[in-house]
């Protein structure tokens, strides 16, 4: 197959009858997981229908939401997704998708400020080197279960001594102690 030039950074997706996936950019067949994870680092791409060229991203998109929504827990609820329906064929369904959009961007806006919010909150702080540590331990414990024996377990760190460690609870208790006179202070 012959590489095809992404356009203004967009990678060229073509789909074939036999419901395959070629990434052009990387000359390479791919899945709709691929696509997903493409979508969660923000790359952008166009899935073409390869024998005609038709655009087909919405409903490839509408594909990997559906295979999410199959995996277990679901984030569309049964009421959105009947008022989302009941919308189809409505004088206001040109609007919809405009809204939509709009609102998934304040959403990703607040969601973004509230986790800078809290990274700030606990910045220079003992949480900050447990949140620190905990992270680590996610990831290692996340890579061991995306592929098993993949992951090397993190060398054990060596135990604190107790005046170490007595230290760290009083500072995190003073901490504590701060954030819940700050969070009264803001509800009042």
């Amino acid at each position: 197959m012959k590489k095809q030039p992404a356009a203004d950074g967009i990678v060229i997706i073509k789909k074939y009858a036999n419901r395959r996936l070629y990434n052009t950019e990387t000359s390479s067949y791919i899945t709709l997981e691929h696509l997903a994870a493409m979508t969660r680092e923000g790359r952008e791409f166009k899935v073409l229908d390869a024998k005609t060229d038709e655009d087909i991203t919405h409903n490839v998109l509408t594909q990997i939401i559906m295979e999410e929504e199959s995996r277990g827990e679901t984030m569309l609820p049964v009421k959105f997704l009947r008022q989302l329906i009941a919308m189809y064929g409505d004088s206001m369904q040109a609007m919809v998708p405009g809204y939509l959009e709009a609102s998934m961007d304040s959403f990703r806006r607040n969601h973004d400020q509230f986790k800078s919010a809290v990274e700030g909150a606990f910045a220079n702080s003992p949480f900050a080197e447990i949140a620190k540590r905990n992270m680590a331990m996610f990831e290692t414990a996340t890579q061991a279960f995306a592929t098993p024996g993949a992951a090397e377990p993190a060398a054990a760190e060596a135990p604190k001594p107790a005046a170490t460690q007595d230290d760290e609870i009083a500072a995190l208790r003073d901490e504590l102690a701060s954030l819940k006179d700050k969070v009264e202070k803001l509800s009042h």
